[in-house]
Formats: C-alpha cells, structure tokens, sequence
C-alpha cells in the first residue's frame, strides 16, 4: 500500500513540475507550446537530450499536420515517461573534468576561448554562435580571459545542482570522451563528438 501511494505521489509532483515547466512557456494561456521552446522545457527539467535526441522527442509530440505547436495533452505523458526512466541525465562532473582535462592538452588548468569555440563549433554536433556565446559568458573568467574548467564545472555542480546545465553539457556531447579513443574523438576524425 505505502509503494503504491509513493508511487502516485512522486508521479502526481513530477507532473506538476512538468506543468509548471510548460506554463512559463505557454504564453497564449492555451495550453500550447512553441514547438522551438521543447528542449528549453525539457532542459529546465534536468533532462539533456542531444540534438538528435530532442527531434526525436519533438517528432513525438508534434502532430501529425506539424502546426509549430506542441499540445500539452501530448506533452505531459510523454516528459512524464522521460522523467520517470530517468532518461538524458546529466553527466557525471568527473566525466565533465575528464573531457575539459583531455581538451587541455597542455595541462595548464584552463582553456583558451579561442580553443573551446573551435572545438565546439566544428566538431561533432556544433554550437550556434549564440549558443557558444551563452556558454562563454558563463565560462571564460573576467579577470584572466581564459576558462578555468575545474572552477567553471564545480560553479555548475554546486550543491548538487546539475540542472544548472545548459544544451553544452548534454549526454552525448562528453560521453564519448570516456573512451580510449580520446584523442582521436577530439580532432573529429572518428566521427565522434567532443561536444
């Protein structure tokens, strides 16, 4: 009886933060979305979709005739079932270091603006300048003009908030990092993203 109750109720809060989620974006009052806002909402949930992932969430919820607008009817059963599978998590800090630390490969403890943009935006699955602005206003210290990455991911993961993430820190984009082939997914000739 206690699990089933546990149950309803950590459905019925995770449906409220969905709601409530949708409703800052919901601007008209009728219970539509702007189909561009999805992966904003989805992100804002704690949810980090790769690109791909995000079109194919979007193909789900759109209709058949695609009108640029996502239903909330359709919306929250399917974020709902994201949310409960724990699906695009957040990834890991260490990972984050690990990818940051493989892109440092002078070992200096920071990033050249310069060098991350490059990696960002022409490798794998790239940034939008906008995007890679976002990013570097939060990213590259005032004082020094470069991008102290121990700091900057621990000023992320602060109190245990992951969710402060952005589409940088997306599953995929440093997942691939974890494998030997590091190296090789940095410089983009295997294919696979730094990003």
């Amino acid at each position: 009886m206690a699990d089933k109750y546990n149950a309803e109720t950590i459905i019925t809060e995770t449906q409220k933060r969905i709601s409530n989620a949708f409703d800052v974006f919901d601007h008209e009052s009728n219970k539509t979305v702007d189909v561009r806002e999805i992966g904003t909402i989805i992100r804002s949930l704690g949810c980090f979709p790769s690109e791909a992932e995000l079109h194919d969430v979007i193909a789900e919820l759109e209709e058949e005739e695609p009108t640029g607008f996502v239903r909330y009817e359709k919306f929250l059963p399917t974020v709902t079932k994201i949310l409960l599978e724990r699906k695009f998590r957040p990834i890991p800090e260490d990972l984050l270091l690990q990818a940051f630390e493989v892109l440092d490969q002078q070992k200096r403890g920071h990033l050249e603006p310069e060098e991350l943009t490059k990696y960002l935006t022409q490798e794998g699955e790239p940034f939008t300048q906008e995007e890679m602005d976002e990013m570097l206003s939060a990213a590259v210290d005032p004082d020094k003009n470069v991008i102290l990455y121990k700091d900057f991911i621990s000023f992320y993961w602060q109190d245990g908030h992951p969710e402060k993430q952005t589409k940088w820190s997306s599953n995929n984009r440093v997942d691939e990092m974890g494998s030997s082939d590091t190296q090789t997914a940095v410089a983009g000739t295997s294919g696979a993203a730094i990003t």
